[in-house]
């Protein structure tokens, strides 16, 4: 059997994020035993999932290929869209084992990025307030996931309100969570972006801590949580687990989704 792991990003039109992105999967690769890594895209980007996966098997003879998302939460990415395209593309090749991996989720390496950027922000164990903000979807599982990363940033910061919220499509907004704060004995407020990447939705986080740096007084904006070297420990984890999990293999005769994204 010839292993192939097949790396699979969102994407984006911004070249900043396509590179970092790519750069991170690359740095991954030599912490991974397998035959052959590629690395490819679900949308906006080159290569896409279908020319990842036939230079897997087609130029490189793989004959069992891992799939790993590179998100950060379980939404319709990961248990939909990317899986819909395997589908297409397996049809193409049914010889060749494919297993697909879980996004990274609730995990607790990422737990320790989130704190790691809170204390970059000036965190030192008093009390505080603590917004762990998501994008959000209307995919409950999402919901899930933050509410169970924020459960454990609490259980690892004990002098910490832990509030759970997101920028779009589901609630609580973090908008109103951050509107409903009181002034309470210069308690700092720490707002976490729980994000890959950066962009247009820092820049409304910035904004929204400015109008209410008005009427609170220590609101603190963490950096987004980015390809964090934790971040790196849980995704190289999603890989791992991936590779081994060769009894599960993708089915794809009449469904459109993986077995072990459930």
């Amino acid at each position: 059997m010839k292993q192939a792991v097949l790396y699979v990003g969102h994407g984006s039109r911004v070249k900043e994020a396509q590179d970092k992105a790519i750069s991170f999967m690359k740095s991954c690769m030599p912490l991974v035993e397998a035959d052959i890594q590629e690395i490819c895209f679900l949308e906006l980007t080159d290569p896409s999932i279908e020319e990842g996966f036939e230079t897997c098997c087609v130029q490189k003879g793989a004959t069992h290929i891992a799939i790993v998302p590179l998100l950060l939460l379980t939404a319709m990415h990961a248990k939909s869209d990317i899986p819909d395209e395997i589908v297409k593309v397996q049809k193409r090749f049914p010889q060749v084992k494919v297993t697909y991996g879980r996004p990274i989720g609730v995990n607790q390496e990422v737990t320790k990025a989130v704190i790691a950027r809170i204390e970059e922000a000036g965190y030192k164990g008093e009390r505080a307030k603590i917004l762990l903000i998501g994008r959000g979807s209307s995919d409950p599982d999402v919901k899930r996931d933050v509410f169970g990363i924020a459960d454990d940033v609490r259980s690892m910061l004990p002098g910490a309100e832990v509030f759970p919220c997101f920028i779009t499509a589901c609630e609580p907004n973090y908008r109103d969570v951050l509107a409903q704060l009181t002034v309470d004995d210069d308690t700092p407020v720490y707002l976490v972006p729980y994000l890959l990447f950066t962009g247009i939705l820092m820049k409304e986080i910035e904004s929204e801590a400015n109008q209410a740096r008005e009427r609170l007084r220590d609101v603190r904006v963490c950096r987004y949580i980015g390809f964090h070297p934790h971040v790196k420990a849980a995704y190289i984890e999603r890989v791992q687990e991936t590779i081994l999990n060769k009894e599960d293999a993708f089915r794809f005769q009449g469904e459109s989704h993986a077995s072990s994204s459930s």
